[in-house]
């Protein structure tokens, strides 16, 4: 196989926002007239949607909410991520982003991003972080039904490339996924990717046996040597 495509993860991948997410969705539920629970946080939102986040810590609490809610809810809480995007000078970008993006391009690798985020969320992001230019191919949660660790993401970031690359044919098992939680590497997995594995958001060891690389930071991603043994396959 050979190397066409890396598709990365937004949340905790790109920038270091999973303390405001954290922050807010506690402020969502004791609005619900709940006690936050750090476990719960842990459990049931990172690397998934809100949506789905929402919808599982609350049906554990034993409340029945409708589709209407949850839109109301998950609403709100984008409207207050913006509004806390507003108040920092400079986003919390991960450093090497830029760079690992350029260095994509620059071995004429195609770019996607796969997010359970709102598209409202990563384009504010990417508009200011001067992102954009890099990817040709964005799915976020507005995007798709089912949240990672579901594959559906994954595979509509293939099926769009495709489409804009009508000769390109490209298969996951071309594609290299970048993530930083288990939800996100079962999701590229299931959907047939490599994944690197990035210790942003868990412990370098929690994501070993999970991953087929795991790395610290973006600079220790070895493109030359994934490429090896994707030829290989």
């Amino acid at each position: 196989m050979i190397l066409k495509a890396v598709l990365l993860d937004f949340n905790g991948v790109i920038i270091n926002d999973e303390s405001i997410h954290q922050e807010l969705i506690a402020e969502i539920i004791i609005s619900e007239n709940l006690h936050p629970d750090e476990s719960e946080y842990r459990q049931f939102c990172l690397g998934r949607s809100d949506r789905a986040c929402l919808r599982d810590i609350l049906s554990r609490r034993a409340r029945v909410v409708s589709e209407e809610d949850l839109t109301r809810l998950v609403k709100a809480k984008t409207e207050a991520y913006q509004q806390k995007l507003a108040q920092i000078e400079v986003l919390p970008i991960y450093n090497g982003v830029p760079d690992f993006l350029t260095q994509l391009q620059q071995k004429r690798l195609l770019i996607g991003l796969v997010t359970g985020a709102l598209r409202s969320e990563v384009e504010l992001v990417f508009q200011r972080a001067d992102l954009t230019q890099y990817f040709s191919v964005i799915v976020t949660g507005d995007d798709v039904s089912l949240s990672k660790p579901e594959p559906d993401g994954y595979l509509l970031a293939v099926e769009r490339l495709n489409q804009q690359h009508l000769d390109l044919r490209l298969k996951p098992s071309e594609c290299l996924a970048i993530e930083d939680t288990p939800a996100g590497i079962k999701a590229a997995k299931r959907a047939g990717m490599q994944v690197v594995g990035i210790a942003h958001t868990y412990p370098l060891h929690m994501l070993q046996r999970q991953a087929n690389w795991i790395v610290d930071y973006f600079s220790e991603i070895e493109l030359d040597r994934v490429e090896q043994v994707l030829s290989q396959t």
